[in-house]
C-alpha cells in the first residue's frame, strides 16, 4: 500500500497559534515505527492547471503571487508566505498521487495521504486552515484521467467523517451528479454556517461510538443505493 506525507513541508507559525502543526511529522513518524513494511513517500505539488479543476483563476494567482488580502489570511488562518504555498501544493499532489496509486492497481487498490482533507477550501477562497480541497482536485483529476485512457466515466463517492462539515467540498461540487459527497459531522461545530452535501448527516454534542456507528451504517446503506463508484476518497478526519 502507498502512502504519501508532506510533512517536510510545515509552516513557521506565530507563537501561540493554534494550530497543531507538528501533528504531521508525529503521524509520520507513528507509522514508520509502527508499520515499517509501509514506506511513507512524498509526491510533487500539484500544478496551476490541476487546481484549476476546482479552483478560479483569480484565486490561485492571489495565493500563488502573495496578493491575498488581510481578510482572505484571516478567513483561512495562516499568514501567508512562501512556506505555506509549498505546503499547500504538496498537500493536494499527495492526495492526487494516493488516488492514482490506488486506481493503478488492478481490481481496485487503498492509498493513503496522511495529511490531507482541506475540505472547507472553496472555488474562490480558502477557510478553516485549508487552502485548496484537495478532495475536488484529485476527484475531478482522476476522472479526466480515466476518461482519457478508458473512454468511459468515473463515478465518485466522498465519504468525510471529519467533525467538521466539508462545506467547501459540497459547495464546488453542488451541480456535479458524477460525485456524490457524504459528510458526517457535529451538528453545533465549525463551519457554522453549512453548505448542501448530498447527504448530511449532523450529530449532537457528546455522540458516543454506537450511536455514531449506527448513523454511518445508514448512510453506507444510502450511498450503496445511488450509483457503483469507480473510486471512493474517505476523510479520516483528525477531529473526530
Amino acid at each position: 500500500m502507498h502512502v504519501f506525507s508532506n510533512a517536510r513541508f510545515s509552516m513557521d507559525l506565530p507563537p501561540g497559534h493554534r494550530f497543531p502543526m507538528p501533528k504531521y511529522q508525529l503521524l509520520r513518524d507513528r507509522v514508520e515505527a509502527e508499520c515499517p513494511q509501509l514506506a511513507v513517500t512524498e509526491a510533487p505539488p500539484a500544478t496551476e492547471g490541476e487546481l484549476a479543476l476546482a479552483h478560479t483563476p483569480d484565486y490561485i494567482g492571489a495565493v500563488l503571487q502573495g496578493t491575498l488580502s488581510a481578510a482572505a489570511q484571516r478567513e483561512i488562518g495562516f499568514p501567508w508566505s512562501e512556506r505555506m504555498v509549498a505546503r499547500s501544493l504538496r498537500s493536494v499532489g499527495a492526495t492526487i498521487a494516493a488516488a492514482r496509486a490506488a486506481l493503478a492497481v488492478p481490481g481496485g487498490g487503498v492509498a493513503l495521504h496522511l495529511a490531507g482533507g482541506t475540505h472547507h477550501a472553496y472555488a474562490d477562497k480558502g477557510s478553516g486552515y485549508c487552502v485548496f480541497n484537495d478532495v475536488v482536485v484529485a476527484a475531478r483529476l482522476m476522472q479526466a484521467e480515466v476518461f482519457r485512457h478508458r473512454r468511459q466515466g468515473l463515478q465518485v463517492w466522498v465519504i468525510d467523517l471529519d467533525v467538521h462539515q466539508g462545506n467547501g467540498t459540497a459547495a464546488i461540487l453542488r451541480d456535479d451528479r458524477s460525485v456524490f459527497t457524504l459528510s458526517l459531522h457535529g451538528a453545533r461545530n465549525f463551519p457554522f454556517r453549512k453548505e448542501a452535501s448530498d447527504l448530511d448527516v449532523a450529530l449532537p454534542d457528546g455522540c458516543g461510538d454506537e450511536e455514531y456507528l449506527h448513523a454511518l451504517d445508514l448512510a453506507l446503506d444510502e450511498l450503496a443505493h445511488r450509483f457503483e463508484p469507480g473510486v471512493v476518497i474517505y476523510l479520516a478526519g483528525a477531529d473526530p
